[in-house]
C-alpha cells in the first residue's frame, strides 16, 4: 500500500501587509475572529474535523464486523465544527458501505440544513479521516436529503454531550 500525503494549506496573511502581525486576527481572549479576506478553509482544514473537547469514541465491545463498520466508528472521530459531538452521533451518517475488495467507502451523509456553510468542509473532513483507515483507498461522500434530518436522529449519548454542551435538546 502507497503512503498518502496530506497537504496543509497555510492561511493567507491579513490583507495588504504581506505578513501577519502577532496577535492579528485574534480577540482579547485569544479566539480567531473574522478578518476580511480570512482564509476559512485553511482554519477548517488544519482541524481536520478534530477538537480537543469531542469525547472519545464509544467502547464498542466486539471488533468490527467489516470494512463498513470500521468506517463507521472511524467517523466518531470527525467532529461537527459548531459543537462538540461527532458527526454519528449527531445522527448526519445515514449509511456506510464498503467494498473491502477495492477499498472503496461510500457515505451517505445529512446536513443540519440545506444551507448548511460548512458542507464542504465536513465532507472533507469524512474523506480525511477514512482515508487513514487502512484498507480504505477511495471514499465517496453522498449528500441525502431524504429522510430530512431532525433533532430525533441524535442519539442519546449525543444529547448528554450537547447538553453539557449547554445546547438545549
Amino acid at each position: 500500500m502507497k503512503p498518502r500525503e496530506l497537504v496543509r494549506i497555510q492561511p493567507r496573511p491579513a490583507r495588504g501587509t504581506g505578513a501577519s502581525a502577532p496577535g492579528a486576527g485574534r480577540s482579547a481572549i485569544g479566539r480567531a475572529r473574522y478578518e476580511e479576506g480570512m482564509d476559512f478553509g485553511a482554519v477548517l482544514r488544519a482541524t481536520q474535523g478534530r477538537r480537543e473537547d469531542l469525547p472519545p469514541a464509544p467502547d464498542f465491545r466486539e471488533p468490527p464486523a467489516d470494512l463498513a463498520e470500521r468506517a463507521r466508528r472511524a467517523l466518531y472521530e470527525v467532529a461537527d465544527p459548531e459543537f462538540p459531538i461527532s458527526l454519528v452521533d449527531l445522527g448526519l451518517v445515514y449509511d456506510v458501505q464498503a467494498d473491502p475488495a477495492s477499498g472503496a467507502v461510500t457515505v451517505d451523509l445529512s446536513f443540519t440544513a440545506t444551507a448548511c456553510p460548512c458542507m464542504d468542509f465536513i465532507q472533507w473532513d469524512v474523506r480525511d479521516r477514512l482515508l487513514r483507515e487502512p484498507g480504505v483507498e477511495r471514499v465517496e461522500v453522498r449528500t441525502v436529503w431524504d429522510p430530512p434530518w431532525t433533532t430525533s436522529r441524535i442519539s442519546e449519548r449525543g444529547r448528554d454531550v450537547l447538553r453539557r454542551a449547554g445546547v438545549s435538546i
